[in-house]
């Protein structure tokens, strides 16, 4: 994707990315294609990376360079720079001089020995203890300004909402395998208990709350002690 000249390419070039994220596959892939695009969209970028941050640890997701990767090692390892503080406290965090960067002394020393000139952070998204930020990173002698800063937050939104798409796609995924294991394991047991689903179903939540084991790891017991005899049996709740 070349690098966009005028508002018109801007606005193709976003649309393109829009479609071509909404066709993903995957959450993995998403993201891959998230950070391929916004690299390839907003000038003066040369890596890019999304991170995931749970406490104090940041980790580098489908990274384009061992830079990327290196960078968020660094951000946990001296809980401070621009993607911590777009994920904890701002939306867009603009980093136009690395070289020049006093509000992260410790974390910009650490970049500038790696190469990186600019850096702009953009949070994804702040769901609970899950938080994600888009990191785009400029070479040497690059300064990014409000041109890349507003052109990658057109694109950053566009990247959330295809985020959050991958994301509900996932979790519906789960529920539905978690459905699908749950009725199987309540036809196993009608069929050895000579009992009404209704019943099956009881049978599962009283062994759930009786072992305080989940209902959809007793369903998954229950369907791999019957495709594989003997496999489960440590794991045998009493109930069943």
């Amino acid at each position: 994707m070349d690098t966009p000249s005028t508002e018109h390419d801007l606005a193709q070039a976003l649309s393109t990315v829009a479609q071509q994220l909404a066709a993903e596959p995957d959450e993995q892939t998403t993201l891959a294609g998230i950070v391929g695009a916004a690299v390839s969209t907003v000038p003066g970028v040369v890596h890019g990376g999304i991170s995931r941050v749970t406490g104090r640890q940041v980790t580098a997701q489908v990274p384009t360079a061992e830079l990327v990767r290196v960078c968020d090692q660094a951000q946990t390892e001296l809980d401070e720079g621009p993607c911590l503080e777009a994920i904890r406290h701002q939306r867009t965090v603009l980093v136009d001089d690395m070289a020049h960067e006093d509000r992260w002394p410790r974390f910009a020393a650490r970049a500038v020995e790696l190469g990186v000139g600019s850096m702009i952070s953009f949070q994804l998204f702040v769901e609970d203890d899950d938080l994600g930020a888009l990191n785009l990173y400029g070479a040497t002698g690059a300064r990014f300004g409000d041109e890349e800063r507003i052109i990658g937050e057109l694109f950053a939104s566009h990247a959330a909402v295809a985020l959050a798409g991958a994301a509900r796609d996932r979790q519906l995924n789960e529920a539905l395998a978690t459905r699908d294991t749950i009725g199987q394991a309540k036809g196993l047991l009608m069929a050895r208990e000579k009992i009404t689903g209704n019943q099956a179903f009881t049978t599962l939540v009283r062994a759930s709350q009786q072992t305080n084991i989940k209902l959809a790891e007793i369903a998954t017991w229950l369907a791999t002690e019957h495709e594989q005899p003997g496999q489960g049996q440590t794991h045998r709740p009493r109930s069943l």
